[in-house]
């Protein structure tokens, strides 16, 4: 949906301050789910979330797509953020559980497939764009093609292992560390987010390039996340998470400060490889480190992702309100000042880490995942 942003703006005659309100209610949608899951989580696990969650999503971009005008395109919004935001956590519970049965950092490797989809569909987008085909017809077969898939997919999840049960006031405390790590994935989310929907009209409108090579600065963000994530969870057993989550920070405000200082719309599509190589890390490393933080994984992703997703929500609705009163450009500048903060809460992060990953254990596993 974010690489044809542009084309819903036309279609709906949207302003870019409109444009952030749609996003304030998808975020919303997601934060609604979001702040539930805690309870959700210990009770269901991410395996029973996930087969609900999944076709739900893809039947509500369906409805994205369809909307035919203003209030009926806010509704379908709305739900498809909700559905989102309840398979965004159970995706992230689930990839902690999986990291738990193999007993080593796999997340970082989990979320390049991520990037797999969101240049898939960058491509996508750009190719609907140059074959003429509609905003409404190229939401429509993607949400048409997802829904079977997602449904096979789930069939695959693995199992939480059992728990100790403890008292209702144990299970609401959660370590300190925890809210570190969702402030940082805050930060990080607010650029992620700040490309994800603003990009294409900044390469359009501030710097005049056609919508199918504004398209491009998407998906090629995601090439350079795809790739620092591939190698991501290697780097991380060399240098350790303060290390890389520091450098991440600066190396994102060095790299989109070029951005918004560039001559020429290539030469911005270039750089947004090298944010997409600097922002790629920190999401999944604050997750993977959030699930190891307890016995179950899920209540401290969720509270985790919950933080995460406020700066997902928050970023993009405060570019386009600075915008209205600034520039484009100007609003962006806010994506400098998020990699600095996260390069700064970093050094806050413990020296060494704490796991819960017991690689004994995946011997004693039956193949379904379950502890014999």
């Amino acid at each position: 949906m974010t690489v044809r942003i542009p084309a819903l703006t036309d279609k709906l005659g949207l302003s870019e301050a409109t444009v952030g309100v749609i996003l304030l209610v998808w975020g919303l949608g997601a934060l609604v789910t979001m702040q539930s899951m805690r309870g959700i989580m210990q009770r269901a696990g991410s395996r029973t979330v996930l087969r609900v969650g999944g076709p739900a999503t893809a039947l509500s971009l369906l409805g994205i797509g369809c909307a035919p005008n203003l209030p009926s395109l806010l509704v379908a919004v709305a739900v498809f953020g909700m559905a989102f935001g309840t398979v965004d956590i159970a995706m992230n519970a689930q990839g902690s559980t999986v990291e738990q049965a193999y007993g080593r950092p796999l997340m970082n490797g989990m979320h390049a497939g991520w990037c797999v989809g969101a240049i898939a569909a960058g491509g996508i987008g750009s190719l609907a764009i140059a074959l003429g085909l509609s905003y409404t017809a190229n939401l429509s077969l993607v949400a048409l093609i997802s829904l079977p898939l997602v449904m096979i997919i789930g069939r695959t999840y693995l199992p939480e292992p059992p728990v100790v049960r403890t008292t209702a006031k144990a299970r609401k405390r959660l370590p300190a560390v925890v809210y570190l790590l969702g402030a940082i994935m805050f930060f990080a989310f607010m650029v992620e987010g700040t490309v994800a929907d603003w990009n294409g009209l900044f390469m359009r409108d501030e710097l005049g390039a056609p919508e199918a090579i504004a398209a491009l600065g998407y998906p090629v963000f995601e090439v350079g996340m795809l790739l620092a994530r591939l190698g991501g969870d290697r780097l991380r057993g060399r240098f350790g998470v303060r290390g890389i989550m520091t450098v991440s920070g600066v190396a994102t405000a060095a790299t989109f400060a070029i951005v918004l200082t560039a001559a020429t719309p290539l030469i911005a599509v270039f750089a947004m490889f090298f944010v997409g190589l600097g922002v790629a890390t920190i999401s999944p490393m604050t997750l993977s480190l959030a699930g190891t933080a307890t016995d179950n994984p899920g209540p401290a992703i969720a509270q985790a992702g919950a933080m995460g997703y406020a700066g997902l929500l928050l970023g993009p609705v405060a570019i386009g309100l600075i915008s209205d009163f600034t520039s484009l450009r100007m609003a962006l500048g806010i994506a400098v000042v998020l990699g600095v903060l996260i390069a700064v809460a970093a050094r806050f992060l413990p020296r060494h880490e704490t796991t819960t990953t017991t690689p004994a254990h995946v011997e004693e596993r039956t193949p379904a995942g379950v502890a014999a």
